[in-house]
């Protein structure tokens, strides 16, 4: 009699969302390339483009979140903590986002000083950075503002937006010491859950990084921070 297969469904999902995520990759190279074509493209073309590019943007944002998270709980997720220069990190995520912000006709600033360096994990932080830009476009009305700066000997990376602000289970997410994803109100809770626990995980002299979500402050809509040791 043959014993039946054990399957470790999280490892399946884990090879399955790898793949999906080089698949989403070539997407969102094919919808850059199409991208430099722009100026040969309607409005309506244009604004499909730009919509398609976030779309698949915030999908592979992700996509990544997942494989970290479960690389996380197989204790398999290294913190490569190195020195990096925020005004540059900050332009290369600007670069990023900068068509479908040009498309809604999103005014995008960024305050760092060109000196301003800081130790974290790149990757990790750019894709909660990422994230955060993400959701100010998705509601911001016309200006986005995402600052760097040092307080207190850390490292303050503020994404602020003009929109309506974040609704109040998203601040109870992320004020809430959260050891799951919530499921309620149509939103999963992944991209706050994911947020705190990369932030949290950069460590220095038994300080831990933060995560905190406001509303109002400079744009008076939402206020997204993430402080680093």
């Amino acid at each position: 009699m043959t014993t039946p297969t054990e399957i470790d469904f999280a490892t399946v999902l884990a090879c399955c969302v790898h793949d999906m995520k080089n698949s989403l990759c070539m997407v969102i190279q094919s919808a850059e390339l199409i991208q430099t074509e722009g100026a040969n493209l309607s409005d309506a073309a244009r604004n499909e483009l730009a919509r398609l590019n976030y779309e698949a943007n915030r999908l592979n944002s992700n996509l990544l979140q997942l494989l970290s998270l479960y690389r996380l709980d197989r204790q398999q997720l290294p913190v490569q903590i190195e020195q990096y220069y925020l005004a540059e990190l900050l332009e290369e995520l600007l670069l990023k986002n900068q068509y479908f912000a040009t498309q809604r006709g999103i005014n995008v600033s960024i305050i760092a000083d060109e000196d301003l360096s800081w130790f974290f994990d790149r990757d990790l932080i750019m894709t909660v950075l990422n994230d955060a830009i993400a959701n100010a476009l998705r509601y911001s009305r016309e200006q986005i503002l995402i600052r760097a700066e040092v307080i207190d000997d850390y490292l303050h990376i503020v994404v602020a937006d003009d929109g309506p602000g974040f609704p109040d289970f998203m601040l109870h997410h992320a004020a809430a010491d959260m050891h799951k994803p919530d499921l309620q109100h149509g939103h999963t809770g992944l991209g706050i859950f994911f947020a705190k626990l990369i932030v949290r995980a950069h460590c220095n002299k038994k300080q831990r990084g933060t995560v905190s979500m406001q509303n109002g402050d400079e744009l008076k809509g939402g206020h997204f921070r993430i402080t680093l040791p």
